[in-house]
């Protein structure tokens, strides 16, 4: 197996062949030599002669049912201006997320710069630190041949994701080709729960923004955290989102909750490809981008604001509903929505003022989960909890953290004095401790430093391990003994400047 050295670059396309397990057979053709040409080509577009056709800013072909006319364009200065706060938020993440969480929420509702957004994506899913926490596990997955009882139907499914997208429009394309290794990659890992057709689009519109390896830890997460459940073989949990989107429909909408009643429609007729595929089929394709910005920050009652939204503006008032006299024609209107409520500017502002919030949904949960047991007896399908959004990902699984937890860039035993010609001697130091000591009315005890803990002068706390244990020969030692350590670990700190500023994810 020929590999390409790009690390999202497809394999070489094999000549013809039958489905073996890995993606060279997506690509066919007559000979080698035309497959040689044709993966020369820049575009997958261009392979099936779409080459003289428009793109539009987001890869769809202008004119496509992917594309889309006329957008609100966000002035260039504003665009610049966020993306060097976005730039400022990665770069120190965890200092932002522990601090400062509703600005980051904020900025999501505004909208991700679309430079940033794949990475943003990673770093709200907890995609990266899953990626950071398994080297190497895409490449082993890669490399496995799978099952076949999934890759045949993976492979049938792949034309269907977005062909209009320059990234899928040709077959054994650069997209599809990648496509088929994320969704493979997945059945090997979760074997248990093997591939849902709903996977497809959320796998495609990750790579849209981002590699393979880094779009297959991201479907991990979403399938895994935000959305647990949704793709077992019963789809459990996707019945009983829908009793909750039903549920808080009353609240949010009764005239719409009442012909939905009267009609006797299931919520699965649909909500089902709306919350599986998180709106990816539904919505206009700017839209899609800032619900999932919002949703991968805010975890999954974003989609149910979205649908209670939808439901709202469709059925919710009586001169909407004379259109909607039967089941086959109120399921015609939610199929075929209006374009004013799915445009980006109105659905967004509805979607953040709507008043549903995550202990609104997970008391619902609790309802109808009893409601099934009752009638249908225990799930069959023991799914993890679900996390509302990057915050409660992260305080669930939380990554490698230094900038919370600074360790000194320089180390010294404690009987070895610090190496600089301008330190002070221990002496002097003892002597000027206790003369400030002296000063502040404190006694001399006071300067030894704390077995537990160090305050640094920046207001961190040096960490715990790095203070030696307490033994017979350490709980002897005077304070000028001590006055050495407390010099390094505060002199050590004060060289952290640089390691603060960095990426703590890459």
């Amino acid at each position: 197996m020929a590999k390409s050295s790009g690390e999202n670059g497809p394999r070489a396309p094999a000549a013809g062949g039958s489905l073996s397990g890995t993606r060279e057979s997506l690509a066919q053709g007559p000979d080698a030599t035309t497959t040689d040409e044709l993966s020369s080509l820049g575009s997958d577009s261009e392979v099936n002669g779409f080459a003289e056709r428009r793109i539009d800013k987001f890869g769809f072909i202008v004119g496509s049912q992917g594309a889309e006319g006329a957008l609100e364009e966000v002035p260039l200065e504003v665009l610049r201006q966020r993306e060097s706060k976005w730039l400022d938020m990665l770069n120190n993440w965890d200092k932002w997320m522990a601090k400062k969480h509703k600005k980051i929420r904020l900025r999501c509702q505004k909208g991700i710069p679309p430079s940033l957004r794949g990475r943003a994506w990673q770093y709200l899913s907890g995609g990266k630190v899953k990626l950071q926490q398994n080297p190497g596990k895409f490449e082993e997955l890669d490399l496995s041949p799978g099952d076949p009882k999934w890759l045949d139907v993976i492979e049938r499914d792949l034309h269907r994701q977005f062909p209009f997208h320059e990234m899928f429009v040709s077959r054994g394309g650069h997209g599809q080709q990648d496509l088929f290794r994320v969704l493979k990659a997945y059945t090997l890992y979760r074997p248990e729960e093997g591939y849902c057709q709903a996977q497809a689009p959320i796998a495609a519109v990750l790579l849209m923004h981002m590699p393979a390896e880094q779009a297959f830890w991201c479907l991990v997460q979403i399938c895994e955290k935000y959305l647990p459940g949704y793709y077992s073989e019963k789809l459990e949990a996707i019945q009983l989102d829908g009793e909750i989107l039903f549920s808080l429909l009353q609240k949010v909408s009764p005239v719409a909750h009442k012909h939905l009643s009267r009609q006797k429609i299931d919520p699965l007729l649909y909500m089902t490809e709306w919350f599986m595929c998180a709106f990816a089929r539904t919505l206009p394709w700017s839209s899609v981008l800032r619900v999932w910005d919002m949703f991968f920050c805010e975890g999954v009652k974003i989609i149910f604001r979205v649908g209670l939204v939808l439901l709202k503006h469709a059925l919710g008032s009586p001169e909407k509903l004379k259109a909607c006299q039967g089941q086959y024609e109120t399921i015609e209107q939610l199929r075929s929505l209006s374009p004013k409520i799915m445009q980006e500017a109105f659905l967004v502002q509805e979607v953040v003022e709507l008043p549903v919030t995550e202990r609104q949904i997970e008391r619902e949960h609790l309802i109808q989960l009893r409601r099934w047991q009752e009638t249908r007896g225990e799930l069959q399908c023991r799914s993890p909890p679900r996390l509302h959004g990057a915050k409660a990902i992260l305080e669930a699984e939380p990554g490698p953290r230094p900038t919370l937890q600074p360790s000194p860039s320089i180390r010294l035993p404690p009987d070895v004095p610090f190496p600089s010609s301008k330190a002070k001697p221990p002496k002097q130091v003892q002597n000027e401790q206790r003369k400030r000591s002296k000063a502040s009315g404190q006694p001399d005890k006071a300067l030894a430093p704390s077995q537990d803990t160090v305050v640094t002068a920046a207001g961190d706390a040096c960490p715990p391990q790095e203070v030696p244990p307490k033994d017979p020969i350490s709980q002897h030692l005077t304070p000028q003994d001590s006055a050495p350590q407390n010099l390094v670990c505060r002199r050590s700190q004060e060289s952290l400047t640089s390691q603060e500023s960095e990426d703590t994810y890459l």
